[in-house]
């Protein structure tokens, strides 16, 4: 037996393979693919940006239906042959220090070297990527069980909307009262507003950048934005305190990619005792136009995130199984193995309009 997957051969390089499926011992899985939600990362390893310099099959945010399972992963899971599971980016040893804490995105034995939707196709079995009919799972793989009617493509939003879950409600303790401002306006700055509204936040300001923004800033008060800002044609400081009568958010979520000067537009607007999360990576470049000194006069708190964890993926889940936000009824492209190179394209700006939510589903 053997699978379809498509390996990034190298960057704009994406070709089918195929693979033979692995043995399943008494710890490990098989996943037979349902679907793969696409984020900013699939297409900057596909333009070469993030590109480990190894071939691989791309895909990080997978659901699937256990296809076959040993008794050891079975207990440890908690899942069984034939349940739909979501599989987390990260994989976890179990017994660092790191992952006892809950810390496991820095397992000693894991974190970014194995994260799933990079390892080297070299590596056997070679199917350590969502792009594929199947994924393999090994022993320090982590999978959370689907709520039983959620779809599967919706569910691949277990990703960004549990990273909105921990950077824009856990991390900076978002509460009663608090008026916050969501920098970015991708699945991952929707899901930010959602959690924001779900903590109990008072206001929220959701930001974006020109035309290709404008679908997802038309699609933010759906999901809890009270104030949408175009930054190209507004100042957000001024609509932000222009709407709320406050000088400053208390909550500020930068989850812009690409953009190193939103850094010091969060610290413009931030208040006085605000919190900083920075979740977007900058791509280098510094931060233009950051004050030090703002940090110090207004007391901020400023910290930075990267991925999700357990008890946010799970919170996402019950979340988008209650269908108290659109979240099926996003703007989504849905294509096959065949046509997720075009897909990526376009969500890196190579080609036409991106849509909000790209998903691979491998049987179409």
């Amino acid at each position: 037996m053997n699978a379809t997957a498509m390996v990034l051969e190298r960057p704009h390089t994406l070709v089918p393979r195929t693979l033979p499926l692995p043995d399943i011992g008494e710890d490990d899985a098989l996943l037979r693919v349902e679907a793969c939600g696409l984020c900013g990362t699939d297409h900057e390893q596909y333009s070469g940006q993030l590109h480990p310099g190894h071939a691989f099959v791309p895909g990080h945010e997978a659901v699937g239906v256990i296809e076959e399972i040993g008794p050891v992963a079975a207990e440890r899971w908690g899942v069984s042959q034939g349940q739909r599971v979501a599989v987390e980016v990260f994989q976890s040893c179990r017994e660092c220090d790191a992952c006892r804490s809950g810390a496991y995105r820095r397992c000693e034995r894991n974190g970014l070297a194995t994260m799933y939707g990079f390892v080297s196709v070299n590596t056997g079995p070679g199917l350590w990527g969502g792009y594929a009919t199947h994924q393999y799972l090994g022993p320090d793989s982590m999978v959370l069980p689907v709520p039983d009617g959620l779809d599967p493509v919706v569910a691949t939003l277990f990703n960004p909307l549990g990273a909105g879950i921990r950077w824009g409600a856990t991390v900076p303790g978002t509460g009663p009262g608090d008026a916050v401002a969501v920098l970015g306006c991708g699945v991952r700055g929707l899901s930010a507003a959602v959690a924001a509204k779900e903590a109990g936040a008072e206001f929220v300001m959701v930001t974006g950048a020109g035309e290709r923004d404008r679908p997802r800033l038309d699609a933010a008060p759906s999901f809890g934005a009270d104030l949408v800002v175009d930054i190209t044609e507004q100042d957000p400081v001024e609509a932000f305190r222009s709407a709320t009568g406050r000088p400053g958010a208390s909550v500020i979520v930068d989850v812009t990619a690409k953009a190193p000067q939103v850094v010091a537009q969060a610290v413009q607007l931030a208040a006085t005792g605000g919190r900083i999360v920075i979740a977007g990576t900058r791509g280098g470049g510094g931060a233009p136009g950051f004050e030090p000194d703002h940090v110090v006069y207004k007391e901020l708190r400023i910290e930075g995130a990267l991925g999700v964890d357990v008890v946010a993926y799970r919170a996402a889940l019950d979340l988008l199984a209650s269908g108290r936000y659109p979240f099926e009824q996003l703007d989504r492209a849905t294509v096959g193995l065949g046509g997720v190179e075009e897909l990526l394209q376009t969500m890196a700006g190579e080609r036409g309009m991106p849509p909000i939510h790209g998903v691979v589903v491998p049987t179409v």
